[in-house]
């Protein structure tokens, strides 16, 4: 398992985190529709990151004035990008003097490179070129497939994350009003369901602290360009952004 901070989003950071996702959507026509992570809730590792075509951006908002700090780390950051294979970037946000409202700190979408602290322009960064989903995004989408059946359940949702390499993925409130939590598992093509983990029993052990009630999720997912049945043609590859066929059918 890997161990992350549960740092939590201050009061006063949140103005700023929610203005800046406003910010982004604003910058396309019918705002961003395929935003990863828009929630205020822990871990972090970004505070927001998003898909256009067949790029994905990670962004860190930072307070020009350094008066208020968001949680997580350029470290953190820095590795959810690199694991996902997408960029990592900095948005400098400003309060205004008259109001209090929160802007970003330059023109256009505002974003800097993380590690060279160059403008980019998201768009002008988008190609035809059809990339291969990492097994960072293949568990992210996983996890929202379960998440949205939680919601859908009715359950409350505490928190979730799309990092493969931590356990659990997700929390929620369940029926005894007490929380519980999921690990999520997905399977490529042939393979029609995912196997529990084999350290099973040390992730119980680390959330028995919280709740001694855990489930197991299996998500399998094929290109929609292959039919969801056994066979021997080699599986095509699932693409960025593209059509994919889902096979969930609830907790263990």
């Amino acid at each position: 398992m890997f161990e992350i901070e549960m740092q939590e989003m201050s009061e006063a950071f949140f103005p700023c985190w929610k203005a800046a996702g406003i910010h982004l959507s604003k910058q396309v026509d019918g705002g961003i529709q395929s935003w990863l992570r828009a929630h205020p809730y822990p871990p972090f590792l970004e505070h927001l990151s998003f898909r256009l075509g067949n790029q994905l951006f990670f962004v860190r908002v930072e307070d020009v004035d350094a008066k208020v700090d968001g949680p997580g780390s350029l470290r953190g950051l820095a590795s959810a990008a690199r694991a996902a294979n997408g960029r990592a970037c900095v948005l400098p946000m400003k309060k205004k003097l008259f109001g209090g409202a929160w802007e970003a700190a330059a023109p256009g979408w505002g974003l800097l490179d993380a590690e060279t602290g160059k403008p980019i322009d998201p768009l002008a960064l988008v190609t035809d070129e059809k990339i291969e989903m990492t097994p960072w995004e293949v568990h992210d989408m996983a996890v929202q497939v379960v998440r949205d059946y939680l919601e859908g359940q009715q359950f409350q949702l505490m928190s979730w994350q799309g990092n493969p390499e931590v356990d659990p993925s997700i929390w929620f409130v369940g029926k005894t009003k007490k929380p519980e939590w999921v690990v999520v598992r997905p399977a490529k093509s042939p393979a029609n369901r995912a196997e529990r983990p084999g350290n099973w029993a040390d992730i119980a052990k680390s959330c028995a602290r919280m709740s001694t009630t855990g489930h197991f999720a299996s998500v399998a997912v094929v290109s929609v360009d292959q039919p969801f049945v056994a066979s021997d043609e080699a599986p095509v590859p699932l693409r960025r952004g593209h059509g994919m066929h889902v096979r969930f059918t609830g907790l263990e």
